[in-house]
């Protein structure tokens, strides 16, 4: 679970910065200044993500569910939370109706939400 937790942190990482420069360049000319933004939110989320797997991956020992789970929703969510959101920032320039993918983003972020607080109960079992 360890090096999975890296492995999607680091992956999750190099591909927001990825996005990133295409949401600064490319996609400038292509989408408007509000899908633009949007689509700036979960590049952002899924960069923060990345930093919580990584951090995670390195300091917990993923011995019990909880500290399992911590990562799994994090992936998740953020995975949900973001992925859907790209897709409904480029709705308006592929002519589709994405709404059916509107549930999807708060559910990621749901993921994430409890995520960081089992992160919190992790943290507050500790003996440091």
């Amino acid at each position: 679970m360890k090096n999975i937790t890296l492995i999607i942190g680091a992956l999750y990482g190099m591909s927001s910065v990825v996005l990133g420069a295409f949401g600064a360049h490319a996609f400038k000319k292509i989408l408007s200044v509000t899908d633009l933004q949007i689509y700036e939110v979960g590049v952002r989320y899924q960069m923060y993500s990345a930093l919580v797997l990584l951090i995670i991956g390195s300091f917990l020992k993923f011995d019990s569910g909880i500290e399992k789970w911590v990562a799994v929703l994090m992936m998740l969510g953020a995975f949900f939370f973001s992925v859907s959101i790209y897709f409904l920032s480029f709705q308006n320039v592929w002519q589709v109706n994405l709404k059916f993918l509107g549930p999807i983003t708060p559910i990621g972020g749901l993921m994430m939400i409890i995520s960081w607080g089992l992160l919190i109960y992790t943290f507050a079992k500790m003996k440091f």
